[in-house]
């Protein structure tokens, strides 16, 4: 067998030790499935894109060899993360180079739903990272409900890491509240206003009297009287308030007053702006109002901002359907789905099992070291030892010790968190074929952006190409029905 282990980042001050973890772990599980490792690849450098030297290197011997080799590693993330260099290790399964993949975290057969999983998995670490700035927002939104600030705290308030929101201080608080009270009383204009809290130590990065626009959103922030506007909604804040909500409500009758009175705009509504590109001249596709064949309707065209272009004019309608029979390509169905979560839930099982025997393992070594420092210091005590063979055994089990605590601390940290991600990309995947029988443009538009990338249009045709793991659907798809043919 081959080991390869591989941290995520070049910088070498971060994650020394999950390098260290990884082959601790790798080692006694080849101790204990009997593996023999013939050589250890070992390299820091991201695998987000392909040109790793060592993985290369080590690919390179696997084609070289005259028999069929196995490789080892932590999880199929070690390996890959993008499709050329995951497409490489399915291409050698395929040819017969490699003979096994062995990993302790995530179990692999060399059939064709074990190598459609494998898949699934080079390209579930691109997917769970696309979907972070999901998981951040789902945070902010569990934030917001607890009534806690979400980000750094406005002028007049500090941040408290104890409780996690914000609290008033001491000082600025009390220029915030006497500014409200001033304004309320008609005392100012927001020229003069920007000049008082000038005097008062308030100014701009460069020093000058804050702008208008900036007073303008410091009085209408409704964040000092206890409330949080977050994406035009507001919630209930738990934090204490620096303005009474009759100073704040005479403040907004004094701004309205003394606004001028401006005309909005009416904003048409075209779902589909934003998400796709011109074909021929790589300019952003608008859409309009347009009247024919007796109606109004929605096109969709190019900008042509970036020169001539040849374009012409789509039909909502007709840009739908292209869209819905996209997304239908990446549906699951019902019967794929239950198989595959079956199958996700049959490898949580096994992981707990083996991450409570792994975890027991390591309570059981780190135990065994106390007792042998525990010892060591009694024998040094009765005077059965020297010190200098007290210092060297102590020294060595005080390392032995470090390292099985950051073992544990790198297992607790890690764990099995491929599992969930994978559930829940094929719960995603499920509800592609509802979708591509709905109306729900919203949907359609934000379904699209994740399942597809360099999407355009071209001679009225939408094309795209699916991203990482969704293209395999559409490729298993076909291979199963020329199967059944």
């Amino acid at each position: 067998y081959f080991l390869y282990a591989r941290k995520s980042t070049e910088d070498e001050e971060r994650q020394v030790m999950s390098i260290e973890a990884q082959l601790a772990e790798l080692a006694e599980f080849a101790k204990r499935e009997n593996l023999d490792i013939a050589e250890q690849f070992i390299e820091s450098k991201s695998a987000k894109k392909p040109g790793r030297e060592i993985f290369n290197e080590m690919i390179q011997k696997i084609y070289e060899s005259k028999e069929p080799v196995g490789i080892l590693a932590w999880h199929p993330d070690r390996l890959a993360r993008n499709s050329v260099d995951g497409g490489q290790i399915i291409y050698l399964i395929d040819i017969g180079k490699i003979a096994s993949l062995r990993f302790p975290t995530f179990w692999f057969e060399p059939t064709p739903q074990g190598l459609f999983i494998l898949q699934v998995a080079f390209g579930q670490s691109k997917y769970y990272s696309d979907n972070l700035s999901e998981n951040v927002k789902r945070g902010i939104r569990q934030k917001l409900r607890r009534g806690e600030w979400p980000g750094l705290a406005p002028f007049g308030y500090v941040n408290n890491p104890k409780t996690r929101n914000i609290e008033p201080d001491p000082v600025k608080a009390k220029v915030i509240k006497k500014a409200f009270e001033e304004y309320a009383q008609g005392k100012h204009t927001l020229e003069s206003l920007g000049q008082r809290l000038s005097f008062w130590g308030v100014v701009s990065r460069t020093g000058k009297p804050l702008c208008k626009a900036t007073l303008q959103r410091m009085l209408t922030n409704k964040v000092y009287i206890g409330l949080i506007v977050h994406n035009g909604e507001t919630y209930e804040g738990k934090f204490e308030p620096i303005v009474s909500r009759a100073t704040f409500e005479k403040v907004q009758e004094v701004l309205k007053n003394r606004a001028k009175p401006r005309h909005s705009k009416k904003r048409h509504y075209f779902p589909f702006t934003g998400l796709l590109k011109c074909g021929e001249c790589g300019a952003a596709i608008t859409a309009q109002w347009a009247h024919g064949n007796g109606g109004t309707y929605r096109y969709y065209r190019c900008t042509k901002r970036l020169g001539s272009c040849s374009q012409k004019y789509l039909r909502e309608d007709l840009l739908v359907e292209q869209l819905k029979n996209k997304i239908s390509k990446v549906a699951l169905c019902e019967d794929w789905k239950e198989k595959m979560l079956a199958k996700v839930e049959m490898w949580e099982k096994e992981n707990i099992q083996s991450s409570q025997s792994f975890a027991q393992n390591l309570e059981k070594e780190i135990k065994e070291t106390e007792q042998k420092l525990d010892r060591l210091v009694n024998a040094f005590l009765d005077g059965s030892i020297e010190k200098e063979t007290y210092l060297a055994k102590k020294d060595e089990l005080i390392k032995t010790k470090t390292a099985l605590l950051q073992k544990k601390d790198d297992f607790g940290r890690k764990g099995n968190n491929w599992i969930e991600p994978l559930r829940n990309w094929i719960l995603f995947a499920s509800q592609a074929e509802k979708l591509a029988s709905s109306n729900e443009f919203d949907e359609i538009k934000s379904f699209v952006e994740k399942i597809g990338t360099n999407r355009r249009l071209l001679d009225r045709k939408l094309i795209f190409d699916f991203v990482r793991p969704f293209d395999l659907i559409p490729k298993y798809k076909e291979i199963c029905e020329a199967s059944r043919a």
